[in-house]
């Protein structure tokens, strides 16, 4: 019955014909400077024909957009020609921001054409550069990953242009004759909320098994198989010696689809720090990872019950890594040693996971640890991704951990959904057994275990043609959990609405009732308003005010935030949190300020500012970096000032510090 089931999954996700283009090889490559007017470019086919993915789901587009494409031996080039009648959109200048808050042209690349994962790349008018990694049909897109690729724009008296090009040693693919990729092209207009593309209708922005395919691609192995960063840092502070260190990393391409990587020393020295939050319940955050070592495969370790969690793993020694397909089958495997993690002795952690591939569904074996003093702990788990329609579908997951605890140490949950582009369904059922966390969270992150847990979410989205009002959201989620002695431990509603008004304005609407059980029975609420003003752009401002009560104190949260350019190459973020807590027994009633800053005097020559405070903790944190990428993303030297830089919710003792670093690509 698996198997069978399991067929039916894959057979629905290639029912439908895709869109179809034969690629072109040039001789001639383009320059990338943003405007398309080489003789090459007017040979290539043209891709002009976008559908709406909203607000019009299936409609024609609203302006014109015309793309094409050309490739050679070292690269894929793409050009986009975007006609707009009104002004353009143009204010994100920093790598990796939030593209689709500007006006910008979109790639998507399913370079396998597994219909499972893929790259996307995304530019503006600025030529500012999104890329990023998809896995799970689209379902999870990993921002954090960076390569090297290329980008340029013009504004033009009609629209503006955008020129790309993506190195073949930057992605992975299967190198011969013939082959085919999944490709999309899109468009985002921010003045009406619209994002085309060019094949679809699709479900999902990323939705890889919705591309076309581009056929007939002639693929050689890249030429370059191997990459070498190197890196020196020296480190002054206040009182103290100066710290000279060095790091290297080394890439290795064994075939065009995998890769060994290993490192020694790697810095994490100029990321900037966590930034504070304030946090209303007893569990505990969960913290992004921005160390670059991690980056790339971080998708593909992102389960519902996390079983690998990087920032369990500090600073680390050395490590090594493969990523790879081959056929249906990816494999990841990360090893890394450190003895800087506290414990008596050096530690080792692992992790390993194998998956295949069933059409648009998959199926995937993984097992993380860490060894310290010859003890292990960590977990083995399976989990799974099964398409049975282009809108529902089924994720599972079971987990068996390892270590100090031998019972109570299991998990599981299965997943059901309906989703559509303008709404979501899903029931969800969880068993965490008691102990699982004391062992999983050697190297995972269990938020709370001892779970009986039922759980559903309804969403909807609509569109409104016309009046004031143009868009209408609706969440909700249910959620109730008993201990698995039977008594009932929590359960929570919440409710919230979004309003989108044609004149840039939003309000956004939300209460939550919830029992919890701990040393008391507590009966928390929380309603909350939050007005904003041209939030579907970069330059924008919000405010809100949330009050209820909280595990046995009434509480007020004030929050406010501001994006705002100063110079088309500068921009300015300040966030607030102001928590009021009556009675405030521990004193936790506090002020958070945030405030970041960046300002480009070329794409590659930068000067970034990060400073954050929480008063309940008297922290105060100040991060500045001069960053010239000599040769961009990873070839830079950096001049580095850090105050304050502490572990997340932590005072912190570091005195006026001032870092200089280098690092060489070979």
């Amino acid at each position: 019955m698996i198997a069978g089931t399991l067929l039916l999954a894959a057979l629905a996700a290639l029912a439908q014909e895709p869109k179809r283009a034969a690629a072109m090889r040039t001789d001639d490559p383009p320059t990338i400077d943003g405007v398309p007017d080489e003789a090459a470019w007017q040979r290539a086919p043209v891709f002009d024909d976008f559908i709406q993915f909203e607000p019009r789901r299936g409609e024609r587009v609203s302006q014109r957009t015309e793309a094409r494409i050309l490739y050679d031996d070292a690269a894929v080039y793409i050009a986009f020609r975007v006609w707009e009648s009104g002004s353009v959109t143009a204010q994100l200048s920093r790598r990796d921001a939030s593209l689709l808050s500007d006006d910008a042209v979109i790639v998507v690349l399913d370079t396998y054409r597994d219909r499972q994962s893929g790259y996307v790349f995304a530019t503006n008018p600025l030529g500012t550069q999104l890329d990023g990694r998809i896995a799970n049909d689209g379902r999870t897109v990993d921002y954090t990953w960076d390569e090297s690729w290329s980008s340029a724009a013009t504004v033009t008296g009609s629209g503006w242009t955008a020129e790309l090009a993506i190195p073949l040693s930057s992605i992975r693919y299967r190198a011969g004759t013939g082959r085919t990729w999944g490709i999309n092209l899109g468009r985002s207009r921010r003045s009406t909320l619209e994002v085309s593309f060019w094949a679809g209708p699709l479900e999902d922005r990323f939705r890889v098994s919705g591309a076309g395919e581009l056929t007939g691609l002639d693929l050689p192995a890249p030429a370059r198989r191997q990459q070498v960063l190197a890196y020196g840092l020296s480190r002054f502070e206040d009182g103290t010696a100066g710290v000279w260190d060095a790091g290297l990393d080394v890439r290795y391409g064994i075939t065009p689809a995998m890769a060994i990587s290993g490192t020694v020393n790697p810095d994490f020295a100029t990321i900037e720090a966590d930034q504070e939050q304030v946090n209303l319940t007893r569990f505990e955050v969960s913290l992004r990872e921005k160390r670059p070592f991690f980056l790339e495969g971080g998708e593909l370790f992102q389960q519902r019950i996390r079983t690998f969690y990087t920032r369990r793993i500090a600073d680390i020694d050395g490590g090594a890594k493969l990523l790879g397909k081959q056929g249906p089958w990816t494999v990841a495997f990360l090893a890394v040693g450190t003895d800087r993690t506290g414990n008596a002795a050096p530690a080792f952690f692992g992790v390993t996971r194998v998956q295949r591939d069933l059409g648009r569904s998959s199926v995937a074996a993984m097992w993380a640890g860490r060894q310290t003093g010859g003890e292990g702990i960590g977990s083995a788990s399976m989990d799974a991704t099964l398409f049975f329609s282009r809108t529902f579908g089924i994720t599972a997951q079971v987990v068996e951990s390892y270590g100090p605890y031998a019972s109570g140490s299991g998990a599981f949950f299965v997943r059901p959904s309906w989703d559509s582009p303008t709404g979501h369904f899903h029931v969800r059922y969880t068993h965490l057994g008691e102990r699982l966390a004391d062992n999983a969270n050697a190297v995972g992150f269990i938020r709370d275990d001892d779970r009986r847990e039922i759980d559903s979410a309804v969403e909807k989205t609509l569109w409104i043609r016309a009046g004031p009002l143009e868009r209408f959201q609706y969440n909700s989620n249910y959620n109730v959990y008993w201990g698995q002695a039977g008594g009932l431990r929590s359960w929570q509603i919440d409710e919230s609405i979004r309003l989108d008004l044609r004149s840039r304005w939003s309000l956004d609407i939300s209460h939550s009732e919830e029992f919890k059980r701990f040393e008391n029975d507590f009966r928390n609420r929380a309603t909350g308003v939050d007005l904003g003003y041209n939030t579907r752009e970069y330059q924008s401002l919000s405010a809100g005010l949330e009050s209820g009560r909280n595990f046995g104190s009434d509480f007020r949260l004030v929050t406010a935030t501001a994006h705002y350019k100063p110079r088309p190459s500068s921009a300015l973020e300040y966030e607030l949190q102001r928590l009021i807590l009556d009675p405030d027994p521990d004193g936790e009633s506090t002020w958070i300020h945030v405030l970041r800053g960046n300002h480009f005097f070329t794409s590659d020559l930068y000067l970034q500012f990060f400073y954050q405070s929480n008063s309940v903790i008297s922290r105060n944190n100040i991060q500045a970096v001069f960053v010239y990428r000599y040769l961009p993303p990873f070839g830079t030297l950096q001049l580095a000032f850090q105050r304050g830089t502490a572990a997340f919710g932590q005072t912190s003792q570091q005195g006026n510090t001032l870092f200089l670093k280098a690092a060489a690509v070979f």
